[in-house]
C-alpha cells in the first residue's frame, strides 16, 4: 500500500470513529469519564464545539495528538478525553479545498466539565490574481511543515493518479488555480495536473521523442522543455534545446512556435523565426509580454505577446558577469528563473548566485540578494545572505520563494528589505523526506509556483511535484515518486540511492547490493523483499574498517560474495574490502584508501585506481580496474595482487595475452572458474579473458561502433554496458545505455535482448521487450532468476 493510500485509510478510521463518538456524545456532552491512574481516580472530559461555512472535509487537531475530521456544519467532539486541570488546544492540521477555516475559543484548562464552545470558521479563501505565471496577491503564511502524500519508485512517462503517475527530471511549473503544467524536460512533453485529485495526463508532446514540430497534442514535439508560463488560454514554453518559444492552446493542445527557429542558436532581436535564444530557461508573463532568462545568451528578452517580436532587455549577448546597471550595460551569469509583479522581474542569477531585480519600464537591474561568485546557504540580509545555483522563483506581494537548487532547499526573500530564509529543507543534504522545515528533504528543486492556498514545488531528481499547503505549512507529493534515499524496509518501502550505478550479488537467498552513493551495502530477503543495512552508514563516506554502521565505504560499486564473505570493489577509496557476512565485520583486504595507481604487491602495499567490477572463483578475486584499463587478481588468502591482463595507462582494444591486451574502462566482470567476461564498456564489447593464460579475446561487439543490434559475435552492438553474469552457459548483460538486458550464448556469441525495449526508458513491469528500465547496473543470478539493479528507478527488478 502506497503512502496515498495509508492516509486515506487513516483519514477515513478517524473520520468513522469521530462520527461514532460524537453521535455516543450527542454533540460535545455527556458524563465525564474516570481515570485510573496509580489507583488515584482523575475526572476527565471531553473537548469539542462546532463547525459553520464547511464546504468539504477539514482536519482539527486537539493538543497535538487527537487528530478529527469533520465534513459538514454542526457539532463535534474529539475522540480522547482530557483530566482535569490539563490544558487543551485545538488547531487545523488540514484545511478544506479551497477553504480557510479559523478557529476561536481554541485554548484552554480543564476545569470540571466538558468543553463545547470551539468555533470553527470556514469560508472561501481569497486566491488573488494571475500574475508572473503564479496567483498572486495574499502573502504566504507558511509553518514549513512537509510531507509525501504519495510516492513509488522511479521515473518514467506515465499518465495516472498521483503516486502511480511517472515524471522525468521535470522542470518548470506553473498554475492556473485548477490546474499545474509542468515542462517534463527529459521526457520532452507538457503534463497536465488536476490539482483536487493528482490526475496527471499529457497535454502536448511524446514521452521520449525529441523534435520541432508543430501540432496538436501527440503530434507535436518538444526538446528539453523548461520554462513555463501561461494567461487565460495559453501556455509558453522555453523550449531549451530549439532555441525557440512555443505557444499552446491549453483547450486543444495545439502548438505552434511563437519565437525563434529549431536549431539556430544566437542572441538575434527580430520577429518570430528571425529571432535567436541560447538555450532559453525560465520565462514568465504580464499577459502583454513574455520575459525570458535567455541562460547562454546571459541576457534577459522581452516578446510582445500579439507580434512575436522580441527584443533585449537587460544583458549583453554571451558577455557574462555580475554587473548591476541599465539594460545591456548589466551583465548576467546563466540567468534562470524569472518572475514578474508588472512592474518589476525577479531573476535567479544561477552561476552568480544571486536574486536580481529588474524595472521593467527602464531597464534598470540590481542585486536584491546573494554575492556574486559567493556560493553557500547563508540565512542573512541582501549581499550578506548566500544561494547555491538557485533556479525557479515565484512571489506573493511581500515575498519571493526560490528553488535553491544545489541546497536542496526552498528559501524566501522579503522583497522589501532583501532578508532571507530558509523555508523548507537542509542546506546540502538531498533525499526526499517528509517532515517540518529543516528536517524535509529535497533533491534539486528547481521549479516552483503559488496559487495562493498552496506552493507547488518541482522535485527534479525526485521525479515528483511536491505541495505546501499555506494555512497549514503541511506539504504532500501531489504526482509523481520520490525514488532516492537509504530507508530499510520491505519491498517498495525501500529506498536505495545507487546515482546510475549499483553492483548486485547474490547467495540464493540474499541478494547484496552496493549502494553506491548511499556508502552501504544493503541485504536482501530474497523470498521476502526485506531490505536491511548489513555494514556502513547513510551518507557517511570514509575508509574506516568496523562492524556494521561504525565501518565506512566511498562510493562502493562491485560486489560479489563466496558465501561466506562479501569482497566489495570501494570505487572511490581505490580499495577491495572484505565483510564477513556473519558478523557485519569490515577489513580491507588490499590497497590504502586515497592512493590511486596501479601498483601490485602485497596487501595495503596494492594500487588500485577506481576499481568497479569484481568476481571470484572462491580462491581469487578478479577486479575491473577501470581507470588503469587492466584486469586484476587478488589471492585472497594473501591479499597479494598481480595485472592479470592490460597495461596501465594504455586504453585500447587490442586481443592479445596479459600486458599485450588492451581495455578501454572495463566494468563489469564474471568468470565460470575457467574464464573471465568482462563488460568492456568504452569499447561497447564483451571479453573473454582464459584465466591460466591471460589470454583476452573480444567474444561479441566491435570496438568503438555503439548500438543495438542483436546477431552474432563481431555483428552484435552494445551501448555502454556495465553489469555481467553468467549461469554457465549463457551470458547477461545490463547494456545500461541501451536501457536492456542481453543474452548471450556463451559457445556461439549469439546475442538477443532479453528485456526492454533501446533507449526506452522507463521502469514498466512487463513481459520482454514490453517491459522498461533506466539505466540497468548490476546484475546477477540465484540459478532461478536474474536480479538488476535499475539505477536511475532506484530500484532492483527481477526477471523470472
Amino acid at each position: 500500500m502506497n503512502g496515498r493510500s495509508i492516509f486515506k485509510v487513516w483519514f477515513s478510521l478517524v473520520f468513522i470513529t469521530a462520527l461514532a463518538l460524537a453521535g455516543c456524545s450527542g454533540g460535545g456532552g455527556g458524563t465525564p469519564a474516570a481515570n485510573d491512574a496509580g489507583g488515584d481516580s482523575v475526572n476527565s472530559y471531553t473537548v469539542g464545539g462546532s463547525v459553520t461555512g464547511l464546504s468539504g472535509a477539514v482536519l482539527l487537531q486537539n493538543s497535538g495528538g487527537d487528530d478529527l475530521s469533520v465534513s459538514s456544519d454542526g457539532s463535534f467532539t474529539f475522540a480522547t478525553p482530557v483530566n482535569a486541570g490539563a490544558a487543551y488546544a485545538v488547531t487545523i492540521l488540514i484545511q478544506p479545498e479551497g477553504q480557510t477555516c479559523t478557529v476561536s475559543e481554541s485554548t484552554g484548562v480543564i476545569a470540571s466539565g466538558n468543553i463545547s464552545n470551539v468555533v470553527v470558521t470556514c469560508a472561501a479563501t481569497a486566491i488573488g490574481t494571475q500574475m508572473g505565471g503564479a496567483r498572486q496577491g495574499v502573502p504566504l503564511n507558511l509553518a514549513t511543515a512537509v510531507t509525501t502524500l504519495a510516492g513509488a519508485v522511479g521515473r518514467g512517462s506515465t499518465d495516472a493518479t498521483g503516486a502511480a503517475a511517472l515524471f522525468n527530471y521535470p522542470d518548470g511549473v506553473t498554475s492556473d488555480g485548477t490546474h499545474l503544467f509542468v515542462a517534463d524536460r527529459q521526457n520532452h512533453t507538457i503534463r497536465k495536473i488536476v490539482i483536487a485529485t493528482g490526475v496527471v495526463t499529457t497535454l502536448a508532446g511524446v514521452a521520449g521523442e525529441s523534435g520541432a514540430t508543430d501540432g496538436t497534442g501527440t503530434a507535436a514535439r518538444f526538446s528539453w522543455p523548461q520554462g513555463i508560463t501561461h494567461d487565460d488560454a495559453n501556455l509558453y514554453v522555453a523550449d531549451s534545446e530549439n532555441y525557440t518559444v512555443r505557444k499552446v492552446v491549453i483547450a486543444t493542445g495545439v502548438v505552434t512556435t511563437l519565437a525563434g527557429k529549431a536549431g539556430w542558436y544566437g542572441a538575434d532581436d527580430g520577429a518570430g523565426t528571425a529571432a535567436r535564444f541560447s538555450n532559453p530557461s525560465g520565462i514568465t508573463s504580464d499577459g502583454v509580454n513574455l520575459y525570458v532568462a535567455d541562460r547562454e545568451s546571459h541576457t534577459i528578452r522581452k516578446i510582445v505577446i500579439a507580434t512575436g517580436v522580441v527584443t533585449t532587455l537587460a544583458g549583453a549577448a554571451r558577455e557574462f558577469g555580475a554587473t548591476d546597471a541599465t539594460g545591456t550595460a548589466a551583465r548576467f551569469y546563466y540567468p534562470s528563473g524569472i518572475t514578474s509583479d508588472g512592474t518589476h522581474l525577479y531573476v535567479t542569477d544561477s552561476k552568480n548566485y544571486t536574486i536580481r531585480k529588474i524595472v521593467i519600464a527602464t531597464g534598470v537591474v540590481t542585486t536584491l540578494a546573494g554575492t556574486a561568485g559567493t556560493s553557500g546557504s547563508t540565512d542573512a540580509t541582501g549581499t550578506a545572505a548566500r544561494f547555491s545555483w538557485p533556479q525557479g522563483i515565484t512571489r506573493d506581494d511581500a515575498n519571493l520563494y526560490v528553488a535553491d537548487s544545489q541546497n536542496h532547499t526552498v528559501r524566501k526573500v522579503v522583497i522589501a528589505t532583501g532578508v532571507v530564509t530558509t523555508l523548507a529543507g537542509s542546506a546540502r543534504t538531498s533525499g526526499s523526506a517528509d517532515a517540518t522545515g529543516t528536517a524535509a528533504r529535497f533533491e534539486s528543486p528547481v521549479g516552483i509556483t503559488t496559487d495562493d492556498t498552496y506552493l507547488y514545488v518541482v522535485d527534479s531528481n525526485n521525479h515528483t511535484i511536491r505541495r505546501i499547503v499555506i494555512a497549514t505549512g503541511v506539504v504532500t507529493t501531489l504526482a509523481g515518486t520520490a525514488g532516492r534515499g537509504s530507508a530499510d524496509g520491505m519491498g517498495a518501502a525501500a529506498r536505495f540511492d545507487f546515482d546510475e550505478t549499483a553492483g548486485i550479488t547474490t547467495d540464493g537467498t540474499y541478494l547484496y547490493v552496493a549502494d553506491y552513493r548511499n556508502h552501504t551495502i544493503r541485504k536482501i530477503v530474497i523470498a521476502t523483499g526485506v531490505v536491511t543495512t548489513l555494514a556502513g552508514t547513510a551518507g557517511e563516506y570514509g575508509s574506516a574498517d568496523g562492524v556494521g554502521a561504525a565501518a565506512r565505504f566511498n562510493y562502493p560499486y562491485g560486489i560479489t560474495t563466496d558465501g561466506t564473505h562479501l569482497y566489495v570493489a570501494d570505487t572511490y577509496n581505490s580499495t577491495i574490502r572484505k565483510i564477513e557476512i556473519a558478523t557485519g565485520v569490515v577489513t580491507t583486504l588490499a590497497g590504502t584508501a586515497g592512493e590511486y595507481s596501479s601498483a601490485d604487491g602485497v596487501g595495503a602495499a596494492a594500487r588500485f585506481s577506481d576499481p568497479q567490477g569484481i568476481t571470484t572463483d572462491g580462491a581469487h578475486l578478479y577486479v575491473a580496474d577501470s581507470s588503469n584499463s587492466t584486469i586484476r587478481k587478488v589471492v585472497i588468502a594473501t591479499g597479494v595482487v598481480t595485472t592479470l591482463a592490460g597495461t596501465v595507462g594504455l586504453s585500447g582494444s587490442t586481443d592479445g595475452t596479459g600486458a599485450a591486451a588492451r581495455f578501454y574502462y572495463p566494468y563489469g566482470i564474471t568468470t565460470d572458474g575457467t574464464h573471465l567476461y568482462v563488460a568492456d564498456s568504452e569499447n561497447n564489447t564483451i571479453r573473454k579473458v582464459v584465466i591460466a593464460t591471460g589470454e583476452v579475446t573480444t567474444l561479441v561487439g566491435t570496438a568503438g561502433e555503439y548500438g543495438s543490434t542483436d546477431g552474432t559475435g563481431a555483428a552484435a552492438r552494445f551501448r555502454y554496458p556495465q553489469g555481467i553474469t553468467s549461469d554457465g552457459t549463457h551470458l547477461y548483460v545490463a547494456d545500461s545505455s541501451n536501457g536492456t538486458i542481453r543474452k548471450i550464448v556463451i559457445a556461439t556469441g549469439v546475442v538477443t535482448t532479453l528485456a526492454g525495449t533501446t533507449q526506452v526508458y522507463g521502469s514498466t513491469d512487463a513481459v520482454g521487450v514490453a517491459a522498461r528500465f533506466n539505466q540497468p547496473y548490476g546484475i546477477t543470478t540465484d540459478g532461478i532468476d536474474l536480479y538488476v539493479t535499475d539505477s536511475e528507478n532506484n530500484t532492483i527488478r527481477r526477471i523470472q
